[in-house]
This record gives structure tokens, sequence and C-alpha cells, in this order.
């Protein structure tokens, strides 16, 4: 009797490990992403704002990092994320990385600046930057095996790369400080770069780049230019920051989410005149009247102003990921092999491009949405 039980007991035994191996089968399909898809964070809430200077009239900008304005505690106050407007502890980079990791997004795309600008490179004045703080938290943070970060060289007026020399430095400094990290984005083996502006590269410094990352035993580095960008100047992959019709439109008018929407995968398909792959951007909002703002309410003097457009609710913004999803699908041969997809933006709250949760959002159901196309639940 003692011998049947025993057997009884390995047959159920044997049923129930089947039962659970074709369980975890199936929850590994789940589970198993879409797409690759990341966000591109800015860290303009870190650091000092100017206007914080103990006189009574900008008592809004007490404690507040370098790019909050009077628009954004007033008017836009709705937009306030859940923890407030700092980010530069490791506390909430952990914080971060646990909800973007939790609802499907794999990488931040980090902004990232040249000092001095037009002149040779500054190593300390880079990492003094407040704006770099963010993404050298995430470098430290215990979680961080989470998701992985990249670079967008952010180029621009101010930030300027200029001659064969500093894209050289810059090149060295990219690969000793970042490339090297275990968290660092690669694709096919290969660190991922994204320049803001691909018409100021200097065409020998990218070339130096591959060649300094395969003598750093990479088998060469992904560069990918936002806008533009041709493989016979140093670009392997195509991308965007965001983009956004601005043709015909007025300056008064607050245009339809679908209108935006609609832009981005005209964008997409536009890709097929390219040789290279592509990198899909989705534009989650634009509408920096915070920053627009004269009279001392906005950023500076005031930003340049354009075409405003409205918040998409968190079902339209699904419906806007699964299109590219869907894209991905339809063009396998101009999307990258890991399917990378990236939002505009995790944070840039101050020109309207923004998923982390807020006074507005407090569920965080942007973020959400993500889950549920990226994991299927």
């Amino acid at each position: 009797m003692a011998t049947i039980m025993r057997l009884v007991k390995r047959v159920f035994l044997g049923i129930f490990l089947l039962a659970l191996s074709a369980f975890q089968g199936v929850e590994a399909q789940e589970v198993q992403p879409r797409m690759k898809l990341g966000a591109y964070y800015f860290a303009g809430w870190s650091g000092k704002s100017p206007y914080d200077d103990g006189s009574v009239s900008n008592a809004w900008a007490k404690g507040m990092p370098t790019h909050f304005t009077k628009k954004l505690a007033t008017e836009y106050a709705g937009r306030t994320p859940v923890w407030g407007w700092r980010d530069d502890t490791m506390e909430l980079m952990e914080r971060q990385v646990d909800l973007a990791a939790d609802n499907g997004v794999a990488y931040f795309s980090f902004c990232w600046y040249w000092h001095d600008n037009k002149k040779p490179i500054n190593s300390s004045a880079i990492e003094e930057d407040s704006k770099h703080l963010p993404m050298r938290l995430f470098m430290k943070a215990k979680n961080n095996h989470r998701m992985e970060y990249c670079l967008l060289v952010a180029n621009h007026k101010g930030a300027e790369i200029v001659g064969l020399d500093a894209w050289k430095q810059a090149a060295d400094y990219w690969i000793a400080t970042y490339f090297k990290h275990p968290r660092y984005l690669r694709s096919d083996g290969k660190p991922v770069i994204m320049i803001f502006l691909p018409n100021g590269v200097d065409k020998g410094g990218l070339a130096y780049l591959q060649e300094a990352a395969k003598k750093a035993g990479f088998p060469g580095v992904l560069v990918a230019g936002c806008g533009g960008g041709r493989s016979e100047d140093g670009f392997q992959i195509r991308t965007a920051y965001n983009t956004k019709p601005n043709k015909g439109l007025n300056l008064t008018e607050i245009y339809p989410f679908k209108m935006l929407v609609d832009w981005n995968v005209s964008v997409w398909n536009s890709q097929d005149r390219s040789n290279l792959p592509y990198i899909p951007v989705a534009t989650q909002g634009w509408d920096r009247r915070p920053w627009e703002a004269k009279n001392g309410e906005g950023l500076g003097k005031g930003s340049g102003v354009s075409p405003h457009f409205a918040r998409g609710t968190p079902k339209e913004f699904e419906e806007y990921l699964m299109r590219m999803a869907d894209w991905m699908d339809a063009n396998p041969a101009q999307a990258t092999k890991d399917r990378l997809g990236l939002i505009y933006a995790w944070n840039e709250i101050g020109e309207g491009g923004w998923i982390v949760p807020c006074r507005d959002d407090p569920d965080g159901a942007w973020l959400k949405a993500i889950r549920r196309v990226v994991f299927g639940k």
C-alpha cells in the first residue's frame, strides 16, 4: 500500500511540475516586450533657478531647479511631478527607474552637453553640469540593471562641438566615461549614440569614433542622426528628437493631438527613402507656453514661439504606440533588429512632452498605456 501511495504522489508531482512549467512558459511569452521602447530624459530639473535670488517677487523660485518657470508654478501647475520639481537625488532616480521598467520603458536617452562651447573639451565642466546629474545617478543606481541608457548629444547653440580635434576629444570621453558602463545601450554589441544636429558633426570625427571604439574592444558604434544623417558622413541609423507640423499653423490655436500623431506616423513612413535603419519617435506632446512666456514668467527672456498641440488621452497615446509597433511589424527591414523605439519625452515638461506621473495624472495613466502596448497587459 505504501508503495502505491508513493507512486501516486510521484505521478501527481510530475503532473504539477509539468503544469507549472507550461504556466511559466505562457508567462514568459506574455511578458516578452513587443518592442524595445526608450524615452528621452531632460535633466533641467536639477541645479538652481536663476530666479532664486531671495527676493519677495521671485519667492516662487526658491529651491527650484534651473528650468523651472513662473508659468509652471501658476498656470501650468498641473504638470508638477508627483515628487515635486527636483530630480537630483539617488532615491528619486531609483524610483524613476522602477516606474519606467515596470511600465515598459527599457532605456533612457539622456541629453548630453559639450563644454566649452566651440572650444576644446572641459571635462570638469561636463562633470559638474547639473543637467548631467540624473545620468550620473542612473549610472550608480542599485537598480539600474532593470534598464539601459544612452546619450543624446545636444550639439546645439551653447554646446557646439566644433572641429576635428574637439570631436576626437568627445569620442574618447564617451568611450571611457559612458560606453564601458555595463548598462550602456548596445545594438548588435555596438554602443548607440544619438546626435541632435547631424549637420553639425565632423565627418572625420565620426570616423575616429569608430576606430577608437574598436580599439577599446567594441565592434563599432551605431551613430543615429536626429532628423537626418547619411551613411557616407558616418551615420548608421536615423531617428528624431521630436517632430511636429508647422506649415500653415498659427500661434494661437491649440491643435488636436491627432494632428501631431498623424504627422509623426507620416515621418516614420517617409523613411523608405533612406537606406538606414530608423528608430521611430512618438512625440507625446508639444506645448511650451510655460517657456515661451515673457516678462520673467518663461524661460529666460522667453523661448521661441511655435504652434501648440493638445495633450492626448492615455487611450489615444496607447493607440499611438500601437501604431509604432505595427509600423515595426510592417517594416522589419527599416526598423532596427532589436526594434528600438523612442518617446519624446520622459520629462520635457516645460515643452509639453512628458509621461511621468504628475498632479493631473497621479496614477500614471500614460505609463500604464505604455505597459499595455509593450507587455500586452
